[in-house]
């Protein structure tokens, strides 16, 4: 009986990180909604990437979005040689934020190709980095598979031991450690990232964030546990049903709410800079990062991303 005991509380202590609940679909993003719900950003580039992000008028004009029916395709020029101004590319945010919700992605294609690094991710853009920063889908290079990280202030940092089955990497989450690494998770799937992502026919990728964990998921498209509510992309879920977490994030060693504002979704495709640009050179790809993208549009052919849709929950 002791024994039984012991396995008991060990088990309830993390329970709380991991087990989910029930939420109601408050977003059904698909096609044309797509425009409605997210904001086309013509900024610089923070991570200093070789990109030039346009407005939702020069994307729609210059054909690098496009919806029809429940698809939504956003890609960079792949037609034009370019230089210093950046490869022409699409960056969208969300009009709404976000705090306790769960959010799953359906996507068909990803960007590949080399010096790419495409990312769909959460943060408050304003408060950055004490808004938070979960980044759901990342990769460069068509190199290994996805990673999912969060970035905080300092303070935050996961346990090396937790129920997850994708592997740690950095422990501490600061920015301001080790070049902004963050605490990251390896999905030990290569189907979760770049080419053999796209040969699988896509995937979902879902996050739940509450006060107490953040967990993130990814479902191959051909897998045989993809939750029934997941692939029907229903008008409710029950996060308890969805096995492991992929990546699990606990409130261990850090409180959430002071560490994460209401973020919004952002998903967008640069090119070389600050990650995609410094493991360039042992990536396997050809010539130097700035000057591949800048001189080989129809290496970019596949950098696109295509959605099936956006479902939030709340």
């Amino acid at each position: 009986m002791k024994a039984a005991s012991f396995a008991f509380v060990a088990i309830s202590s993390i329970a709380p990180s991991v087990l989910g609940g029930t939420y109601s679909r408050s977003e059904n993003i698909v096609g044309q909604g797509f425009y409605n719900s997210f904001n086309f950003e013509a900024i610089g580039d923070p991570t200093n990437g070789r990109v030039q992000y346009v407005d939702r008028a020069t994307a729609m004009s210059r054909n690098l979005t496009f919806a029809s029916g429940n698809t939504f395709i956003m890609r960079a020029d792949s037609t034009s040689v370019t230089g210093a101004s950046g490869r022409p590319s699409v960056r969208i945010r969300t009009n709404n934020a976000y705090t306790t919700h769960v959010a799953v992605f359906d996507v068909a294609h990803m960007p590949q190709g080399c010096g790419t690094w495409p990312a769909i991710w959460e943060t408050d853009e304003a408060n950055w980095p004490r808004g938070g920063e979960v980044d759901i889908l990342e990769g460069v290079n068509d190199q290994g598979s996805n990673q999912v990280t969060l970035h905080t202030t300092s303070g935050c940092s996961m346990p090396a031991s937790r129920t997850q089955t994708g592997t740690s990497l950095q422990l501490d989450c600061n920015w301001a450690i080790n070049g902004n690494t963050g605490c990251g998770v390896r999905v030990n799937t290569a189907s979760s990232y770049g080419p053999s992502f796209n040969a699988n026919g896509g995937g979902w990728f879902a996050i739940e964030r509450t006060n107490t964990f953040i967990n993130v998921w990814f479902w191959p498209r051909n897998a045989g546990n993809v939750p029934a509510d997941v692939r029907s992309g229903g008008t409710a879920v029950n996060t308890g049903s969805w096995g492991t977490p992929t990546a699990n994030f606990p409130n261990t060693s850090c409180n959430f709410p002071s560490f994460f504002d209401a973020n919004n979704i952002i998903i967008n495709l640069t090119f070389c800079g600050d990650w995609a640009g410094a493991v360039y050179g042992s990536s396997g790809c050809p010539s130097t990062c700035n000057n591949f993208v800048d001189n080989n549009p129809s290496a970019f052919t596949n950098a696109y991303f295509q959605f099936n849709s956006i479902n939030i929950y709340k």
